[in-house]
């Protein structure tokens, strides 16, 4: 099994600013996940780089479902991590971070965050302070986020 990060480097469960909290995704986010998704397709086109078609117009509620069953299980064996972005009072899903193997022997994680199109002004903090966190809390060296350019 090819873990990301060492077996005992203890994982970080939060992350808080007073303008969004990131905790670990998991199945029970699906209602809120689909509602930022949806709501944003246009919106999230390319955050997984140029090449990638997600979110389809056409995602099922069922599919989300499985796709944070996948991410909840990846970050149980410690292969990928994905958190939601939530409000403070975690009543809005207002986007997603992840964490992921990198495809560059160069860097040691790729990373990748997105908000809901109704709260696109986030865009810059959440990146911020996602990338300082990742510097300040993960054993990282070099982070690369494809598809991401910093403004």
């Amino acid at each position: 099994m090819n873990l990301l990060v060492p077996e005992d480097f203890i994982v970080p469960q939060r992350l808080e600013t007073p303008e969004f909290l990131l905790r670990p995704l998991m199945i029970g986010d699906v209602v809120k996940d689909y509602d930022a998704v949806m709501s944003s397709v246009e919106h999230l086109q390319g955050v997984f780089g140029p090449n990638s078609t997600w979110p389809r117009p056409d995602l099922s509620f069922e599919q989300d479902l499985i796709d944070l069953g996948w991410h909840h299980k990846e970050f149980q064996l410690r292969r990928s991590f994905a958190y939601t972005v939530v409000s403070p009072d975690e009543s809005l899903c207002l986007g997603c971070v992840y964490i992921y193997p990198s495809s560059d022997p160069d860097y040691d994680a790729e990373a990748y965050c997105w908000v809901r199109a109704s709260h696109a002004r986030l865009d810059r903090s959440l990146f911020d302070a996602f990338s300082h966190w990742l510097a300040a809390q993960w054993p990282f060296r070099r982070v690369r986020f494809p598809g991401k350019i910093p403004t």
